[in-house]
């Protein structure tokens, strides 16, 4: 997971305009290149928020009552870190552009060639 964050460190949280070929020359057509990036950055977006999760009940307090509230410092200072990276899918189109992810198709199983 540390992993995540150290790609997404030096990557700037602004989007940025995309030269379309260099996108569409791993696959041939934009619309495959658009759901690979796609499909890496929930991933990256549901380890993010995994390990967010993680680190915040680890300051977590149990209190009885609901009135209460308690703002807890490190969890507000790690709030702001994650906050501050940029967007799973600006990080996943780094990683497609630098030849990083890897797809393949699936092969269709023997049921659906017999029903065409």
């Amino acid at each position: 997971m540390s992993d995540i964050k150290a790609r997404a460190q030096g990557l700037s949280p602004d989007t940025a305009a995309r030269d379309i070929q260099r996108v569409v020359g791993q696959t041939g057509n934009i619309y495959e290149s658009l759901a690979i990036v796609s499909r890496r950055a929930r991933q990256l977006a549901v380890d993010l928020k995994h390990e967010l999760d993680q680190k915040l009940e680890e300051f977590a307090e149990v209190t009885d009552t609901i009135e209460e509230v308690v703002e807890n410092k490190e969890q507000i200072e790690i709030s702001k870190f994650y906050e501050k990276l940029p967007n799973p899918v600006l990080i996943a189109m780094r990683e497609y552009l630098d030849d990083e992810l890897y797809s393949r198709y699936n092969e269709r199983r023997e049921e659906d060639e017999d029903d065409l």
